[in-house]
């Protein structure tokens, strides 16, 4: 599995509940802007448009060596990929429960098909946040502190 890009801002700011694994629809020339690694999923956002799930507000830029003619807008909406199953579960999820779909990753799986990993998630409050960062705090600093004296 080749990581093309993460999406950081995801996990401090929602709580990951569940996550999922979605194919996205892509032209050739933005596939190799995958492959060149230009992608920034950091303001990106999942939302449901007539029962489809599309991925929004993704930048995947295109190389010098594509023709502009056939290249799309970096930013255009991107319909994602999954099982009816799961369609239905996370629409029930987001339109009831008031929870979100956040992109967190883009690959390449071993079938070397480009994947974007989605979560569902809910907001974290600023004392969560806090609290997140305090626990990170200690942990870092209590492996410091073993690997130390492990010397």
């Amino acid at each position: 599995m080749k990581i093309v890009a993460r999406n950081k801002k995801a996990r401090h700011e929602y709580e990951i509940l569940e996550t999922f694994e979605a194919g996205i629809v892509l032209t050739g020339s933005e596939v190799k802007g995958l492959r060149a690694g230009r992608v920034n999923l950091n303001d990106a956002y999942c939302r449901f448009i007539k029962g489809e799930l599309w991925l929004l507000n993704a930048h995947i830029g295109h190389l010098e060596t594509a023709n502009r003619h056939f290249s799309r807008d970096e930013r255009a909406p991107r319909k994602l990929l999954l099982h009816k199953k799961e369609l239905h579960k996370l629409y029930g999820k987001v339109s009831r429960e008031g929870m979100t779909i956040v992109p967190l990753m883009l690959y390449f799986n071993e079938r070397n098909r480009a994947k974007l990993s989605i979560a569902l998630a809910k907001g974290k409050k600023l004392h969560n946040k806090r609290e997140t960062l305090k626990r990170r705090t200690l942990e870092r600093e209590a492996a410091q502190e073993m690997k130390r004296r492990g010397r």
